[in-house]
């Protein structure tokens, strides 16, 4: 299909393998690791006194019954927080336990069989971390594995052809249905925010998906790390599986880290800086980060949805009125990935380039 081919977005410098270093026995964290620039994490004295994420239910979004009410909700949910619990999802629950199961094995594959699937210095694809853009800059405690997973044409022949069976045909099926559960909920974002009909569906239509599968390995000393720098995504809309018991994600609201707990069978969603750029800041995308800690490693994957490398993104012309004018340029997607994959993570502040300067 023409445009949806996979251009190359820049690359990271390669950086040692964190979970590797996490199995010696480490009395002092390594210099790049301790991140003292950073917050502290929070902790609540009363975790009942935490602010919780909304909960959206998707069998009432699509209920003639309950729509209304759940699509104010949904409203909400992405004005206020940027973020949301997605339950009664429709995902296979096997498929879910399975691909849970089979991103743990991957990680635990011995680091010879891992290299085969390294970053190379030209591309963020493969094992490794992004945004690395100097020998001195900080790193995160943290890997990731990531790679660009549809359109198929856009799948690296050295990355997903060559995933073990059965993780290859599992992460096949998981990312068509993560595809699907995405055009559903930016189906019913555009009803939420009473626009044009198909206005976003069409801009999302054929779209880019990347797959982003996170190891955060225990530390001895977890204050003194991030798991994953704060940063809002780059993309339109991000779906959060937890993998593990272990929690660790924090969202910025009101000038505090708010932890996140993630529900049973629930996907966290969250919207990312080209919704926020597409809903003219209507929707806003929420800074956050992972934290770690000292008992045992946390494991989650992100996927991230995003136009096609050929179109044009910018706020959509029914939500432009006079009262409510342009707030963020218009740019081809390409130009706007490759602006943002060759900077450092710092926040939200990729977007501040974005602006229309009024």
């Amino acid at each position: 299909m023409e445009g949806s081919k996979l251009v190359s977005v820049g690359g990271s410098k390669l950086v040692p393998n964190v979970q590797e270093l996490a199995k010696q026995t480490i009395d002092k964290i390594p210099p790049r690791y301790v991140r003292s620039d950073l917050d502290a994490p929070t902790i609540f004295s009363n975790p009942a006194l935490s602010p919780t994420l909304p909960v959206i239910d998707l069998d009432k979004l699509l209920s003639a019954v309950n729509m209304d009410s759940e699509l104010d909700r949904l409203n909400s949910a992405c004005k206020d927080w940027g973020f949301f619990q997605l339950v009664n999802h429709g995902v296979d629950t096997r498929l879910v336990e399975k691909a849970k199961r089979e991103i743990q094995e991957f990680f635990e594959l011995p680091i010879e069989q891992k290299r085969k699937f390294w970053q190379r210095e030209d591309n963020i694809e493969g094992f490794g971390q992004i945004f690395v853009l100097s020998d001195e800059q900080k790193l995160d405690w943290g890997d990731m594995f990531f790679m660009y997973t549809l359109p198929i044409n856009a799948r690296k022949p050295h990355l997903f052809p060559k995933l073990p069976l059965p993780f290859r045909d599992t992460i096949d099926a998981y990312s068509l249905e993560m595809k699907l559960l995405t055009m559903k909920i930016l189906g019913m974002i555009e009803k939420a925010l009473k626009m044009d009909a198909n206005e976003i569906t069409e801009l999302f239509e054929d779209g880019v998906q990347s797959m982003r599968m996170n190891y955060y390995p225990p530390c001895p000393q977890p204050e003194q790390v991030i798991g994953l720098a704060p940063h809002s995504d780059a993309d339109g809309l991000t779906i959060l599986l937890q993998i593990n018991e272990m929690e660790g994600l924090q969202i910025r609201k009101d000038g505090m880290w708010i932890p996140i707990k993630s529900l049973p069978n629930a996907f966290i969603v969250n919207i990312g800086d080209i919704l926020e750029i597409v809903t003219n800041g209507i929707y806003r995308s929420i800074e956050h980060r992972a934290t770690v800690n000292k008992q045992k490693e946390r494991l989650s994957i992100a996927t991230f949805y995003s136009p096609r490398f050929d179109r044009e993104i910018g706020p959509a012309h029914s939500l432009v009125t006079e009262k409510s004018p342009e707030l963020f340029r218009r740019v081809i997607m390409e130009d706007y990935l490759k602006g943002f994959v060759t900077r450092k993570l710092v926040g939200k502040s990729y977007l501040d380039v974005m602006r229309i300067d009024n």
